[in-house]
């Protein structure tokens, strides 16, 4: 990881999850106030994605644009992978890790060091939390198994 303006960078490897042969690896932006992964199109072009569906998307001056998502692509960083839909910009633009790689991957920005590491409750691999194990509160009650 490194720093260029006081901005989080890390190297991610990008393959296409039916065409692994179809491999990139980039320098991202770490944005943990972003949700999705964002790619440029040229990078998307280069894995073969295809589109699966259009989005509304909402930019930090409050405009809103129509925008394709691609899928399915394999993205690993720091050791862990994960496959799932990218939010695609124009080419040439900066490719962008939003929150839900960090969640799917249980990766912490953690704020002593500022570097991007896996949460120390689960270093080997990821831990996902799922609803109807950990009692999480549905509007109808709590679901609990014995």
């Amino acid at each position: 990881m490194k720093y260029k303006g006081g901005i989080k960078w890390e190297k991610v490897r990008l393959s296409s999850l039916f065409d692994p042969t179809k491999t990139v690896e980039i320098e991202a932006i770490i944005d943990t106030g972003a949700t999705m992964v964002v790619l440029p199109k040229d990078i998307v072009d280069t894995l073969g994605l295809k589109k699966v569906r259009e989005v509304k998307v909402r930019y930090a001056n409050n405009e809103v644009e129509t925008r394709p998502i691609y899928g399915v692509v394999t993205i690993e960083l720091k050791g862990r992978s994960a496959n799932l839909d990218v939010l695609v910009e124009e080419k040439g633009s900066q490719a962008l890790i939003g929150q839900v790689l960090l969640e799917l991957l249980d990766l912490i920005d953690e704020p002593k060091t500022r570097k991007l590491i896996p949460n120390p409750a689960s270093p080997e691999m990821p831990m996902i939390a799922h609803p109807t194990l950990t009692g999480f509160a549905y509007p109808q009650g709590v679901i609990r198994h014995a």
